[in-house]
């Protein structure tokens, strides 16, 4: 049986070579949250870390994952959505549909630890899941919201109330 270790714990599993991550992930391990979209690493639905690093989970064999590498899925990010970008999401509403935002969640995740200091460049290129509700305006808030503190009010957003909403 071969080993990952996954949101801190080493899970055993067995599978061919070139089984993609996402289904060892999701079904044998039981982990959900990591969505398959498109099969084809495009649309970042299926988005894990490895090493801190974001990787495309449906097109990457389980068997290519050393023993020694740790893999982090949406459910490991953090116990309690605690995580800066889980906060700012929550605190903008970002998801719609909310298909694809396990795997927008930790593409910025990966994008802020490895930059903090963001810019709008960074995040465009970065960012390159693809949302069918098209929420990209405030994924994009969301994670200036996460790099400068946590508070909309603060994060020089244009934030505002349109008359007659309920936000």
């Amino acid at each position: 049986m071969a080993k990952l270790n996954v949101n801190g714990i080493v899970r055993e599993y067995e599978a061919e070579d070139d089984t993609p991550l996402l289904w060892v992930i999701r079904e044998q391990l039981g982990l959900t949250g990591t969505k398959y979209g498109c099969g084809m690493a495009q649309c970042g639905a299926c988005t894990v870390h490895i090493d801190g690093q974001a990787v495309r989970s449906c097109v990457y064999p389980a068997a290519a994952v050393t023993g020694t590498q740790k893999i982090t899925t949406i459910e490991g990010l953090s116990k309690d959505g605690s995580h800066p970008i889980q906060k700012a999401w929550a605190a903008l509403d970002v998801p719609q549909c909310g298909f694809c935002q396990s795997g927008m969640i930790m593409a910025a995740a990966a994008l802020v630890r490895e930059k903090p200091k963001c810019t709008d460049a960074d995040i465009d290129a970065a960012m390159t899941n693809i949302c069918r509700c098209g929420t990209y305006n405030r994924v994009r808030k969301a994670i200036h919201v996460a790099v400068r503190g946590g508070d909309p009010a603060t994060a020089g957003l244009a934030i505002e109330r349109i008359e007659g909403s309920k936000a």
